[in-house]
């Protein structure tokens, strides 16, 4: 262990149960469930897991009173660099009207009206408010802007505040080319691709009707990959389409939505190493068809919990609340809801520092005023989490 003269070391003693994410430990279940545990934190890494009466000396001693520990959450699907709010669009679509993706546009023009340091204070705003429910971790896109110009100013700013950053020209074709997606389409893989390159880790497009068919995104995606960026891809969210199968084809980190699946469609995810992100605050707050986590599950694919956090289909930073709701109406089990949240979208982002408490991970925790995990889905709505941790200093 460091020396106490380079960092400080903690121990967190009296853990009712330890959520590991590490099958070698603890009861050897996928989330390597320790009883009555504790864990060591050197600087910002674990450094040490196992039980109460085995713990190493450190340099403080914190007594989590029995409460239950586990990961950060790991949010790998937001859109959070954005103007406004579609409050009427919420209310109208609760009284009746469908969702579709041209809602987009109305927070386009909320975005492009506003200025780089009122774009930053909501970002900062809702982080803010995603971090003491949990998440430790986050990912987020751009495509509110849709323009050169507004599309790296939005990445630039989310790279001020997270390394999974996502290019996201593709959200929609913008209104300016609404009679032209071809060249909207150049504009993507070329021009404003170079200027937002520079900012992102991850290229994203939403294939959808309404936005861009197989093709158009396949074009994208490529262009992406040549210039550096790792793909993911909206699919399959409002019906039937292509998005699942060129998320495998091109070995996309993610295929996020994925609530329309034919069994090809499942078969590819269950046999690549495409992650079936799942985002249960959009079918939510829209209404619509619940993806069917169960049956991705059975067959064996890798599936992660994210809140899509965007002002128009998924209002809410809250993982707890997605946890409950994949609980109740996708077919998971508590444990799997909370891997999934975790492990899963660590996976999502392909790490593997974050997501799990093990030696060597970043020391990224939660503390739950509560003595299991089980009760996030539990108690759904309840303020369950006490203390946050990220790189081992708390921070909630």
């Amino acid at each position: 262990m460091t020396s106490a003269s380079t960092s400080t070391s903690t121990v967190i003693t009296n853990i009712a149960t330890l959520v590991t994410n590490d099958p070698r430990l603890g009861d050897g279940s996928p989330l390597g469930l320790v009883r009555d545990a504790a864990v060591v934190i050197d600087g910002d890494r674990v450094a040490w897991t196992g039980e109460s009466g085995r713990a190493p000396a450190a340099d403080r001693r914190i007594d989590a009173g029995g409460r239950a520990v586990l990961p950060g959450f790991v949010d790998s699907h937001s859109h959070l660099v954005f103007a406004g709010d579609r409050t009427e669009e919420f209310n109208a679509r609760m009284s009746g009207r469908a969702y579709s993706a041209g809602g987009i546009r109305t927070t386009v023009a909320a975005t492009r009206a506003a200025s780089d340091g009122e774009l930053e204070a909501n970002l900062t705003r809702y982080l803010a408010e995603a971090l003491r429910q949990g998440t430790t971790t986050f990912e987020t896109k751009s495509g509110y802007g849709l323009t050169v110009a507004d599309e790296a100013r939005a990445l630039r700013i989310a790279a001020r505040h997270t390394d999974e950053v996502t290019y996201l020209g593709a959200h929609i074709v913008s209104p300016d080319y609404a009679e032209d997606p071809a060249a909207y389409v150049a504009l993507v893989t070329g021009e404003m691709l170079r200027a937002c390159a520079p900012h992102a880790r991850w290229i994203d497009v939403f294939c959808e009707k309404g936005a861009f068919d197989g093709d158009q995104a396949r074009a994208i995606l490529t262009a992406g990959r040549a210039a550096g960026l790792r793909p993911r891809v909206h699919a399959n969210q409002l019906s039937h389409g292509p998005g699942v199968q060129l998320a495998v084809e091109l070995d996309a980190a993610s295929a996020d939505h994925c609530t329309h699946l034919t069994d090809a469609d499942v078969d590819a995810l269950a046999h690549s190493g495409t992650v079936a992100t799942l985002l249960p605050g959009a079918e939510f707050s829209t209404r619509a068809e619940w993806p069917d986590a169960r049956r991705l599950l059975d067959a064996g694919a890798t599936v992660a919990l994210s809140t899509d956090c965007n002002p128009g289909s998924s209002f809410t930073s809250s993982v707890p609340f997605c946890i409950a709701l994949a609980v109740r109406d996708m077919g998971m089990t508590p444990d799997e809801a909370v891997w999934s949240a975790t492990a899963g979208g660590a996976a999502a982002l392909r790490r593997d520092d974050v997501g799990r408490l093990a030696p060597g991970a970043r020391a990224d925790l939660i503390v739950l005023d509560a003595p299991s995990h089980v009760h996030l889905a539990y108690r759904p709505g309840v303020p369950l989490v006490d203390q946050v941790w990220r790189r081992g200093v708390r921070e909630v």
